[in-house]
């Protein structure tokens, strides 16, 4: 177990001004680190202490239990790990009971953060969940867990706030943080000669997954689709956007690695490669052409695949309601047909400007500029 503080800390010796938080992964540690920064600028008394990782840390969380050993991926991988999990929620569990916060966040997570939020819910302590469990796509049922166990619920996806009226629940649409990123200030001619590539060659960004888990079904494919590549146009230059806490191994000497800001690689980026999850979403934001590729274990795909009610994978079809991006998952993640599916995107072809048509209809539904100050007041005003 990570342990950055300790529960009776000095610092948080009033539960009436401690807020008990629960982010599971590297995107949930980003929201949360920007969202605590927000709640501190409107109550600046406030004390939070919870499951996180450094930049939650960083914003001023005592942090209990560590992101990097509560990431996890599909059926399977959670099945091995489930010892470890009991032992986290139960731990989880009796902190909150000595703890008494004035209010629990649970950010994303659902496999935890909804088991969590149904054991606590007879302690009858306030609950905001922010960016809900996709329930829309499997096991709809769920929402009325949701419902029952949180008295607030904040969205960041545009359709979710109908989906969940038609069920009988109201919930918050904050807008998508992904419209507040700001983009990394180093211009296209500094980040090129950063990795040495050549000006005027096209540039293929690769962005395997930001789970060791994803790294390992991923990189040999699409190593094996960069090395074909490369000998069809050995004037095409790759770089990967490598994640925090990930390793990735046996990568070609002509493929460079950017580890300080991946978004760098989406912004200076001819086209894409991109495993499914928020680098779609980040992909369009960046107006970066891509192919999104996804694959697991044989069982979690057979069960996800019995459970799922949804047409595609990527969020940015699923908001468009329409395939923009092609999507080749499990056994269509194969070398020669990511090959195929990227190749029209890599200069100026009808397909490359249809998906980038597409991209502006998806960015004009995720909101306005502000999200974690507008997710911060909603919260606020339940303290």
């Amino acid at each position: 177990m990570y342990v950055s503080g300790n529960p009776a800390n000095e610092n948080i010796n009033n539960s009436n001004n401690t807020v008990f938080i629960v982010a599971g992964e590297e995107s949930g540690d980003i929201h949360g680190s920007f969202l605590v920064k927000e709640l501190l600028k409107i109550k600046p008394y406030l004390n939070f202490i919870g499951h996180g990782g450094d930049k939650m840390q960083a914003a001023g969380v005592n942090i209990i239990e560590h992101i990097s050993n509560l990431s996890l991926v599909g059926f399977t991988e959670v099945i091995k790990h489930l010892p470890y999990m009991r032992r986290v929620m139960n731990s989880t569990i009796k902190q909150i009971k000595q703890i008494k916060p004035v209010r629990i966040i649970l950010i994303d997570y659902p496999g935890f953060n909804l088991n969590l939020a149904k054991r606590i819910h007879a302690l009858k302590i306030p609950i905001t969940y922010f960016i809900l469990p996709q329930v829309w796509a499997w096991k709809a049922k769920r929402y009325k867990k949701l419902k029952l166990c949180t008295d607030q619920a904040i969205s960041i996806i545009p359709f979710e706030k109908t989906w969940y009226k038609n069920k009988g629940m109201e919930i918050d649409f904050a807008g998508n943080p992904l419209i507040d990123v700001e983009e990394p200030t180093l211009s296209k001619r500094a980040f090129f000669a950063k990795h040495s590539f050549v000006a005027d060659q096209p540039l293929l960004t690769l962005l395997p997954g930001s789970r060791q888990q994803e790294i390992d079904y991923h990189w040999p494919i699409l190593k094996q689709a960069v090395e074909e590549l490369h000998k069809i146009f050995p004037k095409l230059q790759f770089i990967i956007g490598e994640a925090p806490n990930v390793k990735i191994s046996d990568v070609p000497d002509y493929v460079q690695v950017e580890s300080e800001n991946s978004y760098l690689t989406m912004i200076h980026g001819t086209a894409g490669i991109v495993a499914s999850g928020t680098a779609s979403l980040e992909a369009t934001i960046f107006k970066l052409p891509c192919v999104v590729c996804y694959r697991t274990s044989a069982l979690t795909h057979t069960i996800g695949k019995k459970l799922a009610t949804v047409k595609f994978l990527s969020l940015t079809n699923l908001i468009a309601s329409e395939k923009i991006i092609p999507e080749l998952i499990q056994k269509d993640m194969h070398p020669q047909k990511i090959i195929k599916a990227i190749v029209p995107l890599l200069s100026d072809t009808p397909e490359r400007a249809k998906m980038i048509t597409g991209y502006k209809t998806v960015i004009n539904q995720l909101g306005e500029s502000g999200v974690y100050k507008r997710t911060a007041k909603l919260i606020a005003s339940k303290i």
